[in-house]
Protein backbone atom coordinates (compact mmCIF):
# COMPACT_ATOMS: atom_id res chain seq x y z
CA UNK A 1 0.00 0.00 0.00
CA UNK A 2 1.46 3.46 -0.82
CA UNK A 3 0.04 6.27 0.56
CA UNK A 4 -0.33 10.00 -1.77
CA UNK A 5 -0.61 13.67 -0.65
CA UNK A 6 -2.01 15.68 -3.70
CA UNK A 7 -1.73 19.23 -3.39
CA UNK A 8 -4.85 21.42 -4.94
CA UNK A 9 -6.03 24.75 -5.73
CA UNK A 10 -9.68 26.04 -6.45
CA UNK A 11 -12.16 28.55 -6.84
CA UNK A 12 -14.97 27.80 -4.73
CA UNK A 13 -17.38 29.56 -6.28
CA UNK A 14 -19.67 26.76 -8.22
CA UNK A 15 -18.80 23.98 -4.70
CA UNK A 16 -21.00 23.38 -1.88
CA UNK A 17 -17.88 22.97 0.12
CA UNK A 18 -14.29 21.06 0.22
CA UNK A 19 -15.67 17.71 1.82
CA UNK A 20 -18.04 15.20 -0.32
CA UNK A 21 -21.76 15.10 0.18
CA UNK A 22 -24.92 13.23 -1.13
CA UNK A 23 -26.31 15.39 -3.67
CA UNK A 24 -24.02 18.43 -4.34
CA UNK A 25 -21.00 19.24 -6.07
CA UNK A 26 -18.03 19.49 -4.30
CA UNK A 27 -14.22 19.39 -4.47
CA UNK A 28 -13.50 16.24 -3.36
CA UNK A 29 -16.57 14.96 -5.67
CA UNK A 30 -14.71 16.56 -8.94
CA UNK A 31 -11.30 15.39 -7.59
CA UNK A 32 -12.03 11.96 -7.11
CA UNK A 33 -14.32 11.80 -10.51
CA UNK A 34 -11.18 12.73 -12.12
CA UNK A 35 -8.95 10.60 -10.62
CA UNK A 36 -11.72 7.57 -11.15
CA UNK A 37 -11.78 8.56 -15.09
CA UNK A 38 -8.01 8.62 -15.56
CA UNK A 39 -7.25 5.34 -12.96
CA UNK A 40 -10.09 3.06 -14.18
CA UNK A 41 -10.93 2.40 -10.82
CA UNK A 42 -12.85 4.24 -7.39
CA UNK A 43 -10.22 6.24 -5.43
CA UNK A 44 -11.34 7.52 -1.96
CA UNK A 45 -9.69 10.51 -1.05
CA UNK A 46 -8.84 12.36 2.91
CA UNK A 47 -9.15 15.81 2.83
CA UNK A 48 -6.83 17.87 5.20
CA UNK A 49 -8.73 21.31 6.01
CA UNK A 50 -12.92 21.47 5.39
CA UNK A 51 -13.65 24.91 2.83
CA UNK A 52 -16.98 25.80 3.49
CA UNK A 53 -19.40 26.90 0.44
CA UNK A 54 -17.87 29.12 -1.83
CA UNK A 55 -14.55 29.90 0.01
CA UNK A 56 -11.52 29.21 -2.52
CA UNK A 57 -7.76 27.80 -1.40
CA UNK A 58 -4.34 28.46 -2.95
CA UNK A 59 -3.36 25.31 -1.46
CA UNK A 60 -5.65 22.40 -0.15
CA UNK A 61 -4.38 19.20 0.30
CA UNK A 62 -5.82 15.60 0.04
CA UNK A 63 -4.39 11.95 0.57
CA UNK A 64 -4.89 8.42 -0.88
CA UNK A 65 -4.05 4.94 -0.77
CA UNK A 66 -3.32 2.80 -3.74
CA UNK A 67 -2.15 -0.72 -4.12
CA UNK A 68 0.03 -2.28 -6.66
CA UNK A 69 0.74 1.22 -9.29
CA UNK A 70 4.05 2.64 -10.52
CA UNK A 71 4.63 5.40 -8.46
CA UNK A 72 6.41 7.65 -10.84
CA UNK A 73 2.80 6.93 -13.39
CA UNK A 74 1.06 8.00 -10.31
CA UNK A 75 3.10 11.04 -9.65
CA UNK A 76 3.23 11.65 -13.59
CA UNK A 77 -0.69 12.10 -13.70
CA UNK A 78 -1.15 15.78 -12.54
CA UNK A 79 -1.23 17.11 -16.37
CA UNK A 80 -4.05 14.08 -17.56
CA UNK A 81 -5.67 15.05 -13.95
CA UNK A 82 -6.03 18.46 -15.11
CA UNK A 83 -7.38 18.08 -18.12
CA UNK A 84 -10.50 15.77 -16.91
CA UNK A 85 -11.14 18.28 -14.21
CA UNK A 86 -13.26 21.40 -14.44
CA UNK A 87 -10.86 24.91 -15.06
CA UNK A 88 -11.73 25.97 -11.61
CA UNK A 89 -10.03 23.33 -9.81
CA UNK A 90 -6.46 22.46 -10.50
CA UNK A 91 -3.88 19.78 -9.53
CA UNK A 92 -0.76 21.61 -8.50
CA UNK A 93 1.57 18.07 -7.52
CA UNK A 94 0.78 14.19 -6.57
CA UNK A 95 3.86 13.41 -3.96
CA UNK A 96 4.71 10.02 -2.27
CA UNK A 97 4.50 9.89 1.79
CA UNK A 98 4.71 7.44 4.26
CA UNK A 99 1.94 5.27 4.65
CA UNK A 100 1.73 6.83 8.11
CA UNK A 101 1.03 10.48 7.06
CA UNK A 102 -2.14 12.39 7.35
CA UNK A 103 -3.11 15.20 5.70
CA UNK A 104 -5.49 16.75 7.98
CA UNK A 105 -3.67 15.14 11.51
CA UNK A 106 -0.06 16.04 10.44
CA UNK A 107 -0.51 19.52 9.67
CA UNK A 108 0.98 22.16 12.07
CA UNK A 109 -1.10 24.58 10.44
CA UNK A 110 -3.54 26.83 8.01
CA UNK A 111 -3.04 30.60 6.93
CA UNK A 112 -6.50 32.18 5.78
CA UNK A 113 -6.56 35.48 4.03
CA UNK A 114 -10.09 37.56 3.94
CA UNK A 115 -9.87 40.30 1.66
CA UNK A 116 -11.75 43.65 1.51
CA UNK A 117 -12.40 46.39 -0.98
CA UNK A 118 -13.99 49.62 -0.90
CA UNK A 119 -14.28 51.14 -4.60
CA UNK A 120 -16.53 48.92 -6.91
CA UNK A 121 -14.68 46.78 -8.93
CA UNK A 122 -15.96 44.00 -11.56
CA UNK A 123 -12.59 41.80 -11.34
CA UNK A 124 -12.85 41.98 -8.12
CA UNK A 125 -16.14 40.71 -7.06
CA UNK A 126 -16.17 36.94 -6.99
CA UNK A 127 -12.91 36.61 -4.86
CA UNK A 128 -13.47 39.92 -2.42
CA UNK A 129 -16.09 41.22 -0.20
CA UNK A 130 -17.37 45.00 -1.66
CA UNK A 131 -17.25 47.32 1.63
CA UNK A 132 -17.79 50.80 0.83
CA UNK A 133 -17.60 51.89 4.58
CA UNK A 134 -15.18 53.95 6.41
CA UNK A 135 -13.13 51.66 8.50
CA UNK A 136 -10.52 52.07 11.45
CA UNK A 137 -7.76 49.91 10.70
CA UNK A 138 -5.82 51.04 13.64
CA UNK A 139 -9.02 49.63 15.80
CA UNK A 140 -9.43 46.22 13.50
CA UNK A 141 -5.64 45.68 14.59
CA UNK A 142 -6.38 45.89 18.30
CA UNK A 143 -9.35 43.61 18.11
CA UNK A 144 -7.21 41.39 15.70
CA UNK A 145 -4.45 41.38 18.67
CA UNK A 146 -6.84 39.74 21.37
CA UNK A 147 -7.39 36.87 18.73
CA UNK A 148 -3.70 35.95 19.32
CA UNK A 149 -4.56 35.83 22.91
CA UNK A 150 -7.40 33.53 23.07
CA UNK A 151 -7.81 29.58 22.56
CA UNK A 152 -11.24 29.37 23.63
CA UNK A 153 -13.20 30.05 19.98
CA UNK A 154 -16.64 28.20 21.13
CA UNK A 155 -18.22 31.76 20.41
CA UNK A 156 -17.15 31.95 16.48
CA UNK A 157 -18.09 28.50 15.80
CA UNK A 158 -21.22 27.91 13.82
CA UNK A 159 -23.69 25.38 15.53
CA UNK A 160 -24.81 21.84 14.75
CA UNK A 161 -20.50 20.86 14.56
CA UNK A 162 -19.38 17.70 15.70
CA UNK A 163 -15.72 18.84 17.28
CA UNK A 164 -14.73 17.37 20.74
CA UNK A 165 -12.88 21.28 21.40
CA UNK A 166 -13.06 24.42 20.45
CA UNK A 167 -9.45 25.36 21.34
CA UNK A 168 -7.18 26.50 18.58
CA UNK A 169 -3.65 28.27 18.76
CA UNK A 170 -3.47 31.39 16.74
CA UNK A 171 -0.16 32.66 15.69
CA UNK A 172 -0.53 35.16 13.24
CA UNK A 173 -3.77 37.89 13.14
CA UNK A 174 -2.98 40.65 11.51
CA UNK A 175 -5.00 43.48 9.29
CA UNK A 176 -3.03 45.31 6.18
CA UNK A 177 -4.19 47.89 3.68
CA UNK A 178 -2.38 46.73 1.14
CA UNK A 179 -2.84 49.56 -2.43
CA UNK A 180 -6.59 49.56 -2.59
CA UNK A 181 -7.30 46.01 -0.42
CA UNK A 182 -7.91 45.44 2.90
CA UNK A 183 -6.98 42.57 4.22
CA UNK A 184 -7.12 40.04 7.18
CA UNK A 185 -4.46 37.16 7.39
CA UNK A 186 -4.87 34.79 10.24
CA UNK A 187 -2.53 31.76 10.85
CA UNK A 188 -3.41 28.87 13.26
CA UNK A 189 -3.10 25.19 14.55
CA UNK A 190 -6.79 24.23 13.24
CA UNK A 191 -9.82 26.49 12.44
CA UNK A 192 -13.74 25.61 13.54
CA UNK A 193 -16.44 26.02 10.81
CA UNK A 194 -17.50 29.50 10.24
CA UNK A 195 -14.82 30.70 12.58
CA UNK A 196 -12.59 33.41 9.86
CA UNK A 197 -16.03 34.65 8.57
CA UNK A 198 -17.26 35.65 12.14
CA UNK A 199 -13.83 36.80 13.21
CA UNK A 200 -14.07 39.20 10.26
CA UNK A 201 -17.62 40.03 10.36
CA UNK A 202 -17.86 40.76 14.12
CA UNK A 203 -14.23 42.54 13.64
CA UNK A 204 -15.45 45.05 11.08
CA UNK A 205 -18.28 45.74 13.64
CA UNK A 206 -15.27 47.35 15.89
CA UNK A 207 -13.58 49.19 12.63
CA UNK A 208 -17.06 50.95 11.67
CA UNK A 209 -17.42 52.00 15.10
CA UNK A 210 -20.32 49.65 15.54
CA UNK A 211 -19.11 48.72 19.11
CA UNK A 212 -16.21 48.92 20.99
CA UNK A 213 -13.24 47.02 22.04
CA UNK A 214 -14.61 45.75 25.20
CA UNK A 215 -17.72 45.20 23.86
CA UNK A 216 -15.25 42.74 20.91
CA UNK A 217 -13.53 41.00 24.05
CA UNK A 218 -16.87 40.47 25.70
CA UNK A 219 -18.09 38.58 22.40
CA UNK A 220 -14.68 36.43 22.61
CA UNK A 221 -15.13 35.34 26.02
CA UNK A 222 -18.67 34.84 26.17
CA UNK A 223 -18.92 31.71 24.13
CA UNK A 224 -21.99 33.11 22.59
CA UNK A 225 -22.55 32.23 18.69
CA UNK A 226 -25.31 34.49 18.74
CA UNK A 227 -23.45 37.52 19.02
CA UNK A 228 -21.21 36.83 16.48
CA UNK A 229 -21.48 38.16 13.33
CA UNK A 230 -21.02 35.57 10.25
CA UNK A 231 -22.73 37.76 7.45
CA UNK A 232 -19.31 38.19 5.59
CA UNK A 233 -19.59 36.34 2.14
CA UNK A 234 -17.54 33.20 1.78
CA UNK A 235 -15.80 34.20 -1.60
CA UNK A 236 -14.19 36.86 0.23
CA UNK A 237 -12.56 34.00 2.05
CA UNK A 238 -9.17 31.94 1.06
CA UNK A 239 -7.27 28.88 2.10
CA UNK A 240 -3.92 30.49 1.77
CA UNK A 241 -1.18 27.47 2.69
CA UNK A 242 -1.55 24.44 4.48
CA UNK A 243 2.50 23.66 6.42
CA UNK A 244 3.44 20.22 7.36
Amino acid sequence: MSRYFLEVSYKGTKYAGFQIQDNANTIQSEVERALGIYFRERISLTGSSRTDAGVHAAQNYFHFDCVEKDEAAIIASVYHLNAILPSDIVIKSIKSVSDTKHCRFDAKSRSYQYTIYQSKDPFLADRAYYFPYRIDIEQLNQAAAVIKDTTHFEAFSKRNVQVKTFTCTITESEWKQEGELLIYRVKGNRFLRGMVRGLVGTMLKVGTGKINQEDFFAIVQSNDVSKVDFSTPAHGLILMKVDY
